[in-house]
């Protein structure tokens, strides 16, 4: 029994193929049909025509469905996914934001191709406006935004919509890879500060601290308080040394008072209570004494 191995593992990989062709691509505006596919523009998944899906089926090729856009006359490429495949042959249609960023008319030329990415960890915005500030919180925004998007790539602007009024974003960092998918993913997101955002000035505060009780007093009477008046400086003059104790001894404290001489009422007091003699007055008696017979 004989058996036949035309291709072993390594050399069936390298014949495996990939989806790659080229489409005239239009905004979704331009999508007939009398439904509305405003939902398109929310997000970074173009429409792709059903020979698409027939050719992808065809292919060994990983899900989700990632592509790469290129513009072969502007060298500029991003990636997206695929929404559905409803397109008419030989055309796409993509988000305004996507077409803005290769830098395609209406009907130009782009090639579009499958790609395997890998999953993101991190990422880094920069808002387009400081009206991105005014949102509450900026991070849940997004990231209920991010949902109708597959894969981020560097450089991108992306627009999100939220409360009637579309906000620019710019991609400026992706790990680990400058395009990765976040399909399933757990990202770390962080915003660089909004382009033409500047810091408020602060202004140096030069108020005096409040000074209690500073307001002048009035009287009941209606009169005026006087004020009384500073007392002047005194001069070197009028300061008078002290004289040393000449007779000072090692271990006595001496305390040297300036006292001053008692005015001569109050000397003639205390002589008034040293002469005071008590019970010196004299009796009297309230009967009188009559003389005996």
């Amino acid at each position: 029994m004989f058996s036949f191995h035309v291709f072993d593992h390594q050399l069936a990989r390298g014949f495996q193929n990939r989806f790659s062709t080229q489409y005239r691509c239009y905004s979704v505006s331009m999508l007939a049909g009398p439904n509305d596919r405003s939902d398109v523009e929310k997000g970074g998944k173009i429409i792709m025509p059903p020979s698409a899906l027939d050719q992808l089926s065809r292919l060994n090729i990983t899900y989700p469905m990632l592509f790469k856009l290129t513009n072969k006359n502007s060298d500029r490429m991003t990636h997206c996914g695929v929404l559905e495949f409803v397109a008419d042959e030989g055309i796409c249609y993509l988000p305004h934001w996507m077409m803005q960023n290769l830098l395609l008319e209406e009907g130009g030329l782009v090639q579009v191709e499958s790609v395997n990415l890998m999953v993101a960890t991190y990422s880094k915005f920069q808002p387009q406006s400081p009206d991105f500030l005014d949102i509450t919180n900026p991070k849940a925004v997004l990231e209920n935004a991010l949902r109708n998007f597959a894969c981020l790539t560097t450089g991108d602007v992306i627009a999100i919509n939220y409360n009637e009024k579309i906000y620019e974003l710019r991609v400026m960092e992706t790990k680990p890879d400058k395009a990765v998918s976040i399909i399933e993913c757990d990202m770390n997101v962080d915003f660089d500060a909004p382009l033409g955002y500047k810091e408020p000035e602060r202004r140096p505060n030069h108020q005096d601290e409040p000074t209690a009780f500073t307001g002048s007093g009035n009287r009941l009477d209606g009169k005026t308080k006087g004020i009384e008046p500073s007392p002047a400086p005194l001069a070197p003059s009028d300061i008078k040394r002290g004289i040393p104790n000449y007779d000072f001894k090692i271990g006595r404290i001496t305390f040297i008072r300036n006292s001053r001489p008692l005015p001569r009422k109050i000397v003639d007091d205390d002589d008034a209570i040293n002469r005071f003699i008590a019970f010196s007055g004299q009796g009297q008696s309230l009967r009188k004494k009559g003389r005996k017979p």
